[in-house]
């Protein structure tokens, strides 16, 4: 700046000097319009640096927010980060409610998905004003342990608020048919996924279902029903109406209770795991009778 100051200065002295030594009125407007012209180049070169430096102190500015956001986030985790999180270790994840258990005791199980992956809530703490707000597509963000039990992945000991920023998710169930029986299927855990043109199979008591997983007898309103159904490679695989998430009043628990064997059905729900794949069905329909 300095260089080009003194460079302007100079013309101008050059300019003085042509003009006293011509004593001419036209050779000292030329020496005039030479010193305008060396004004006003000198002018643009500080407008253009000026601009580039406000350019400069808007890209910093950015990097700066960008840098607070990512310090400010709570340490919330992408689906990535919580599914390569080691057991036992404490998570945030935003998630949303797809269904949840009955509530009791002050606690709710909670059914949850992002666009990217499948949570399952254990036991939640929630009053029951709370409970009642949990409904499909609610966006939380919860804090809490990520735990394994007999295979599934759960998230415990957790606390929760809502996110009251308009956005909401209901996922559509991903048919996973063709995962059945694969290494791939545990990928899926948790999520809502749908299983079709399976065949209905006895159970080992001769049934198409029972109330309880090993046919121990009597049953009452919050018994389970286990059924079993087989693909077109001849493998078998039990599949489970939870009846603290569809109970004996539910179209899915009904429609179980009517199944005989060798019927061929569609049916939806969440991949649940107990020592393997157990989904929680809770949709069902039969193709043929």
């Amino acid at each position: 700046m300095k260089k080009r100051i003194a460079s302007a200065v100079l013309a101008s002295a050059m300019a003085f000097c042509l003009a006293g030594c011509t004593g001419t009125a036209p050779a000292a407007d030329k020496v005039q319009e030479a010193v305008n012209d060396v004004v006003e180049s000198t002018v643009e070169e500080v407008k253009d640096q000026v601009e580039d430096v406000a350019e400069t102190v808007s890209d910093v500015a950015d990097e700066v927010a960008e840098e607070v956001a990512d310090t400010t986030d709570d340490g919330v985790m992408t689906y990535q980060e919580y599914a390569e999180a080691a057991l036992e270790s404490e998570v945030t994840i935003v998630t949303y409610v797809q269904a949840h258990q009955s509530w009791w005791d002050g606690k709710l199980t909670v059914y949850t998905q992002d666009q990217d992956g499948g949570y399952f809530l254990y036991e939640l703490p929630v009053t029951e004003e709370d409970a009642e707000k949990f409904v499909p597509g609610t966006k939380i963000k919860v804090t809490g342990y990520k735990s394994e039990w007999s295979g599934e992945i759960e998230i415990t000991d957790a606390t929760y608020e809502f996110v009251d920023d308009g956005d909401t998710f209901i996922a559509e169930p991903k048919d996973i048919t063709d995962k059945l029986g694969t290494d791939d299927l545990i990928n899926y855990m948790n999520q809502k996924v749908a299983f079709n043109g399976f065949t209905v199979v006895a159970r080992p008591s001769g049934n198409a279902f029972d109330y309880k997983y090993d046919n121990s007898g009597s049953h009452d309103e919050n018994s389970d029903l286990y059924f079993d159904v087989q693909d077109s490679m001849g493998n078998v695989y039990t599949f489970t109406v939870e009846s603290y998430l569809c109970g004996n009043d539910s179209d899915v628990y009904a429609a179980v209770e009517g199944l005989n064997v060798g019927d061929v059905i569609d049916c939806e729900g969440f991949l649940y795991w107990y020592e393997g794949a157990n989904p929680h069905i809770t949709g069902l329909g039969v193709k043929t009778n």
